[in-house]
């Protein structure tokens, strides 16, 4: 696939089909998403891949966390500021009325949200979910490698003819996911990812990106 054709055609899909994953095409595109730019070699990912079983049972024990009304552990990272400011503010409002609206979801209907967020415990029916960790005793560099990292997975996935969603709404409830994966103490939960075969039915609209003149800035020649 072209890398133009990957990178514009990736879509954060929340709806896919029961078609399963092969665990081989997992193992060549995480091979080489090792190849990311890494500051000093340090490779800080550290990678969980569940199917199956072991994705069966997480989804259970999360949904039964849920259900009882626990709204999930201490996060370990702030997600977004306590404030945002223009124009990032309206970037995350205009995203969520596109996306919620697609389903039907209006913003004051706040059961329909949430069951939206619930869908995230099954990895919106992925057959596959991968977990990226990060060491807590790494620093801001460390977790711009993840970001760059965990794009090269998601664009090598493409390049398989598969599609995924990151989601970092599985460090909510961040003791669940390490007790079945056995994740060691010292590690950070960043985010989880949905892979699989999307569902093209999935109702779905893509928000649009700013122009570049509203992010770009070039000087000289």
């Amino acid at each position: 696939m072209d890398v133009y054709a990957a990178v514009t055609g990736r879509r954060a899909f929340r709806g896919y089909t029961t078609r399963p994953v092969p665990r081989e095409i997992i193992e060549r595109v995480l091979g080489a998403a090792a190849w990311a730019p890494s500051g000093s070699n340090l490779q800080p990912w550290q990678v969980f891949v569940v199917t199956g079983g072991p994705l069966a049972e997480l989804t259970k024990r999360v949904l039964e966390r849920e259900a009882a009304g626990d709204l999930g552990d201490e996060r370990q990272f702030a997600e977004l500021p306590d404030e945002l400011v223009p124009p990032y503010r309206e970037r995350r409002s205009d995203c969520g009325r596109k996306i919620y609206g697609a389903r039907g979801i209006a913003r004051d209907d706040q059961e329909g949200r949430r069951r939206a967020v619930s869908r995230n415990w099954s990895f919106f029916g992925a057959p596959a979910g991968l977990f990226c960790y990060i060491d807590r005793s790494l620093g801001q560099a460390q977790w711009a490698d993840l970001g760059m990292y965990l794009q090269s997975v998601m664009l090598l996935l493409r390049a398989e003819g598969l599609d995924s969603c990151p989601q970092i709404a599985w460090a909510r409830y961040r003791t669940t996911v390490s007790e079945l994966v056995g994740a060691p103490e010292e590690l950070i939960l960043y985010c989880g990812m949905s892979i699989g075969y999307a569902d093209e039915d999935a109702p779905y609209l893509r928000p649009e990106r700013a122009p570049l003149s509203e992010t770009v800035t070039f000087l000289g020649d």
